[in-house]
């Protein structure tokens, strides 16, 4: 973005000098008495000159406008996705006062408690085990209890009691 700013900058500069020389250039063959053909060439150099700049300077206004719109667009993407944030960390923290209060419900252990949250975040029956510093047997005894006292089949059925009517 910078190095294109300064590239236009230089480029409207040097047509400006172009303008400005040529037009120097034409009132002195002017006051020498220059030929017509001459005059008419220096001329155009002058026109086309301004006729550059004159666009250069509309398509970086035009340009500036398109920045001014895309970082109002961004500045309230940043503030939807902050938002959102906001609202995925609320929505999370409630979920968990929620599991929580369900696992007190069904009167699971500590162990069987903190097994649980293992489960719901995907964990393996052996990752949990590594985690826990037990054996993966003890492990297993321990979901096949939470899943007893939840009432359902198994691991995605547990996962699923607590988002199934979402949608």
């Amino acid at each position: 973005m910078l190095k294109s700013k300064n590239k236009n900058t230089v480029m409207l500069l040097i047509f400006s000098l172009v303008a400005i020389a040529s037009g120097a250039n034409l009132m002195a063959d002017f006051s020498r008495g220059a030929s017509f053909h001459h005059i008419a060439k220096e001329a155009s150099i002058i026109a086309l000159s301004v006729i550059a700049i004159a666009w250069m300077i509309v398509e970086l206004n035009q340009q500036a406008k398109e920045i001014r719109a895309l970082k109002a667009e961004l500045g309230s993407t940043q503030q939807t996705v902050r938002t959102a944030q906001d609202y995925v960390i609320e929505g999370r923290k409630q979920l968990g006062q929620v599991i929580g209060q369900q696992f007190l419900e069904w009167q699971l252990t500590s162990s069987e408690s903190e097994v649980g949250w293992l489960l719901l975040k995907g964990l393996s029956l052996k990752e949990i085990a590594i985690v826990r510093n037990t054996l993966e047997k003890t492990v297993r005894q321990q979901a096949s209890s939470i899943y007893k006292k939840a009432g359902v089949a198994g691991r995605h059925a547990f996962s699923a009691w607590f988002i199934e009517d979402i949608l």
